[in-house]
């Protein structure tokens, strides 16, 4: 069954909501210009009060590699999403700051024209065949495919017919579009934020809608 991830919470009604609909993931967005920012404090928090069952996702822009390592040493988070200009050598970093396994990372990209598909298969195919055995450690574990950071929309789901690799789906969900992008882009999640908000505050009726057309 596809996975549910439900970003940008901040509020203690939004940890309330969350447990009551239980997504799979939800995001702490660690990005200071993002109306839906939160601090480590803040984050710590909230997590006290969410469901165990729920893996927190942290969503960072070009943030300091010792900043992450530390909300997921303090289980402030469990895995990572990156939103910046973050390249194979700063995921390569990332993942080797972490003396054990590390937390599952999610490389956001954006997508808009079947060139940006090719351009992640070429991206995909450079790390795969670079030499050395750390190639495979400057991948990330997940694309997130959006139309552009919090931009709200979506772009053509049809384009991800040709991309062979489970992704994150996000960009323009709705309840009421859920479906259909399930349907066409077949993605391991989907990943919904302002679609699931009125007045960009989350909506418990529309996080219940989502879950339900997701899962029934």
């Amino acid at each position: 069954m596809t996975k549910v991830k439900m970003c940008g919470f901040f509020r203690d009604e939004d940890i309330q909501f969350a447990n009551e609909v239980k997504p799979d993931f939800i995001g702490f967005v660690f990005y200071k210009k993002s109306s839906r920012y939160v601090d480590k404090e803040t984050a710590k928090r909230l997590r006290s009060s969410l469901d165990s069952k729920i893996t927190v996702v942290g969503v960072f822009v070009d943030e300091d590699i010792s900043f992450i390592k530390k909300l997921v040493e303090e289980n402030i988070i469990d895995n990572i999403q990156l939103h910046g200009h973050e390249n194979g050598d700063y995921i390569r970093q990332l993942r080797k700051s972490f003396v054990l396994n590390s937390p599952l990372i999610i490389k956001a990209e954006i997508i808009k024209t079947s060139e940006d598909i090719v351009r992640l298969h070429e991206q995909s195919s450079f790390y795969d065949a670079s030499n050395g055995s750390d190639s495979e450690l400057s991948l990330p574990d997940y694309y997130l495919l959006d139309s552009g950071m919090g931009s709200g929309s979506s772009f053509d789901w049809n384009l991800l017919k040709e991309l062979n690799r489970p992704i994150f789906l996000a960009g323009g969900l709705t309840p009421e579009n859920v479906k259909e992008a399930i349907y066409i882009a077949k993605p391991f999640a989907v990943d919904v934020s302002s679609g699931i908000e009125t007045n960009k505050v989350k909506d418990i009726a529309k996080m219940k809608r989502f879950i339900e057309n997701v899962r029934l």
